[in-house]
């Protein structure tokens, strides 16, 4: 959906899996500063929202998602994954209950997929599920905003920031409220600089959750009964995952970033080398320059020096190997 405020001043919209809403408005690097010191907002009304209500709500969530929520209490935000039956990732829910509707919020165009696998395991279950992205639109503010939260609003708290489901017809009166805009480029800078994964970047068709840092905040180890877990557990309590997910310092000297799904070898091994992973997101920072994430072997040494396409780059480990 095309945000309205792609007409602000300045506006530039995004492209790929963000389109629709701006990239950013003007001065990337402002932006980012301005959310890196807890002001402005960043425009996520792409993003796909589902509500579910009904008594059995959390009950049945329970069993279909990666995360304990049976006694969720209500305000306390909490995120969660759908695997397919081999233990991949298939879907990301960002999700708070506020005592009587549970909020979804999800990858754009992710939501439909979501709601027909939702809707084939109700059964009996007393729940209503719903596709509310025609209404409803997520607003993100930066962990230390002071902006106030209009008392209607539905808010998922976390400590990286508030998740605001914003009734759509309201953006433009709460972009000029609460302004400046920041686009999604500095909203996606913050988030690597976080080391914090997303569905469709940092995921592929053989993804599973410990690769990515997943347990622990979207996987929960002491609950079963869900589509996918029997690899959950057997990775946690036997194996070790293929790959590991890492953060890297690009060389700043090169002109282009390299994009999603660049190949990453060993700098040792010289460009001909062979391939251990590959670029997921990369970025331009407003402090550390140019960064990114990647996806590599498990095994690859934890200081080792790395080339992404034609870049030299320092790893940081995200995941232990």
């Amino acid at each position: 959906m095309k945000s309205p405020l792609l007409s602000l001043p300045g506006a530039v919209a995004a492209e790929g899996r963000d389109e629709g809403v701006a990239a950013h408005y003007g001065d990337l690097f402002r932006e980012q500063r301005a959310l890196a010191d807890g002001s402005g907002f960043v425009d996520l009304s792409h993003r796909g929202v589902i509500t579910v209500t009904g008594s059995d709500r959390l009950s049945w969530l329970h069993l279909l998602i990666t995360q304990h929520v049976v006694e969720l209490p209500a305000g306390r935000a909490t995120e969660a994954l759908v695997l397919t039956a081999n233990g991949h990732v298939e879907h990301a829910l960002y999700l708070v209950d506020d005592g009587e509707t549970t909020w979804i919020h999800v990858e754009p165009g992710t939501q439909q997929d979501l709601i027909a696998y939702l809707e084939s395991m109700k059964f009996f279950y007393r729940v209503e599920v719903a596709d509310r992205t025609p209404e409803f639109a997520v607003v993100w503010l930066p962990a230390g905003s002071i902006a106030p939260v209009p008392e209607d609003v539905v808010v998922r708290e976390t400590a990286h920031g508030r998740d605001l489901f914003l009734a759509r017809d309201r953006l433009e009166e709460y972009a000029a409220g609460y302004g400046p805009a920041a686009g999604v480029l500095a909203y996606e800078a913050l988030r690597v600089e976080g080391h914090r994964p997303r569905l469709g970047f940092e995921t592929d068709h053989r993804t599973i959750p410990h690769e990515l840092g997943w347990v622990g905040s979207a996987v929960h180890l002491q609950k079963g009964c869900y589509r996918g877990q029997e690899t959950v557990a057997r990775v946690q309590n036997l194996g070790k995952p293929p790959r590991r997910l890492v953060f890297l310092h690009l060389d700043g000297s090169e002109v282009l970033l390299p994009p999603t799904g660049t190949p990453v070898r060993l700098a040792s091994d010289g460009p001909e080398g062979r391939q251990i992973g590959f670029v997921t997101t990369s970025v331009r920072h407003h402090e550390l320059g140019p960064i990114a994430l990647a996806l590599i072997k498990r095994n690859v040494a934890v200081d080792a020096e790395l080339m992404a396409g034609d870049t030299a780059a320092a790893q940081e480990v995200v995941v232990e190997p």
